[in-house]
């Protein structure tokens, strides 16, 4: 399982959105391997035989929730929703070597997601991350709400950032073409 995000509306392993009764969830169960949940109130289910959720409190935040999850040699690293400095944690901890992760970003598009993430990292008072964030997120998932009900807007693959140019994405189809777009990360900086 390859990490991958989403951005809301809707639920993510390195950029994915997953329900709480996420496919991706189940195939991944039934290997054996070692899920750790954090999330900050019990919103998701996870049938694998060997999984452990965390819940933020008063002395544990989801940032010093992910740092406590490295001791517990995760196979993969879900937190139900990003939305502050545990954002730069959790790439972090996506880059050390775990397999994936599932988590979810409110956005407005798949490109807005990434640039999302790179916000909320500089939460942690550190500057924008933007090689972080494409060497940590393989995909991102977009889930729009419309008036047939949430449906997939985007599905990219993230194929680097330049400088220049942003994050290079690719379009995921169902026939597997692909196409290819740079989403300009300084320009929405202003």
């Amino acid at each position: 399982m390859r990490r991958t995000g989403c951005c809301h509306p809707y639920l993510r392993p390195y950029l994915l959105i997953a329900s709480s009764n996420s496919p991706v969830i189940e195939r991944a169960t039934r290997k054996r391997e070692r899920f750790v949940i954090l999330e900050d109130t019990r919103e998701l289910q996870c049938a694998a035989r060997n999984a452990v959720q965390l819940h933020t409190g008063d002395v544990a935040d989801l940032t010093r929730l992910t740092r406590v999850t490295m001791r517990l040699r995760p196979d993969r690293i879900i937190i139900g929703e990003v939305r502050g400095p545990e954002a730069l944690a959790l790439l972090k901890a996506w880059n050390t070597g775990h397999p994936g992760g599932i988590t979810t970003v409110h956005a407005n598009s798949a490109a807005a997601a990434l640039m999302r993430l790179d916000t909320l990292i500089q939460e942690a008072g550190v500057p924008a991350q933007p090689n972080l964030v494409a060497e940590a997120v393989d995909t991102v998932v977009f889930i729009a709400r419309t008036l047939a009900g949430r449906r997939l807007g985007q599905l990219v693959r993230i194929a680097g950032f330049d400088p220049a140019t942003g994050y290079r994405l690719e379009t995921i189809t169902p026939d597997t073409r692909e196409k290819s777009y740079a989403c300009n990360h300084s320009a929405d900086r202003t």
